[in-house]
């Protein structure tokens, strides 16, 4: 991850958990088009490329709390997919210390079970095995802070109370990479609190955290650093709380109409972005030759 691998003193070097270089995902969608001619109304079908991504690259470290903002479309949930192994980028490379575990909004668990039986069943497929599963559950149960609903089937939840649970359980399993791709900020002020420090944990034991959401005050509250995607490029990567300020307000000037400062805005951000150039080196095998004595 370097031009010279083997030196490893610089702790920008061994502190990376996650490194991205050049990733591009482009998406192939077909959409239907009118002829033009509204007495025949004929539609056809055409293909057209989506890029969500274009030229990503980035280096997370170790004990970094990162969040990512933009706007709906930007590439967000795509990248941490594209992380977690869950989708194929169209080019690029995503290498990791460890296997990230992603929690997604469709994270499977079983809506016919309650939330008691799905946190066991959560926990085994975390990889804990039953001893350690079997100690966990209070502490996940405590930390989603469901109470009595806890022992209701998961389908009967609210999409806030489900995403609860699968935090709980995913923060449990302590990954060296969590991967979230919702909002933590559902519930009463004591169960944000108790997610805020569980993260908190992860990452004082040196793990690395990446967390997509489309409150700002989220980023800052929750985050070390913040990339900010549109269009599927990377604007803007710094201290979470100036980076979600800016994106805060450029997405002000677009609800008030303001488009046109909300550009004058958006340029003046990436024309103070620096992008990261990530070198990604392989040592080279040595060949050892055979002496005569060995012929």
């Amino acid at each position: 991850m370097s031009d010279s691998p083997a030196q490893t003193d610089d702790p920008l070097v061994t502190d990376a958990c996650v490194v991205v270089k050049e990733l591009r995902m482009t998406y192939r969608v077909i959409s239907d088009e009118d002829d033009g001619h509204r007495s025949r109304r004929r539609l056809w079908k055409r293909a057209q490329s989506v890029h969500a991504l274009r030229d990503v690259s980035f280096v997370a470290r170790r004990g970094e709390v990162i969040g990512i903002v933009g706007h709906n479309g930007s590439g967000k949930s795509s990248l941490l997919r594209i992380i977690a192994g869950l989708e194929t980028p169209t080019s690029g490379t995503v290498l990791a210390t460890s296997n990230p575990t992603f929690l997604g909004v469709n994270a499977a668990l079983i809506p016919e079970l309650t939330g008691a039986k799905n946190v066991r069943l959560g926990l085994l497929a975390m990889g804990l095995n039953p001893a350690e599963a079997d100690a966990a559950v209070d502490d996940v149960i405590e930390l989603a802070a469901l109470g009595d609903a806890i022992q209701r089937p998961m389908k009967t939840y609210s999409s806030g109370m489900g995403a609860r649970l699968r935090f709980a359980i995913a923060a449990a399993a302590q990954p060296d990479i969590l991967l979230i791709d919702e909002a933590l900020a559902t519930g009463d002020a004591a169960t944000k609190a108790r997610s805020e420090e569980r993260m908190r944990q992860i990452r004082d034991q040196a793990g690395t955290i990446f967390l997509v959401s489309h409150a700002a005050q989220t980023i800052e509250e929750m985050c070390t650093r913040a990339i900010w995607l549109h269009e599927g490029e990377i604007v803007a990567d710094g201290p979470a709380e100036e980076t979600a300020r800016a994106y805060r307000w450029w997405a002000w000037c677009l609800a008030q109409g303001e488009e046109g400062k909300a550009a004058e805005h958006l340029r003046s951000v990436m024309h103070a972005h620096v992008g990261t150039e990530v070198a990604i080196s392989v040592p080279r095998r040595r060949r050892t030759r055979r002496s005569k004595v060995d012929r």
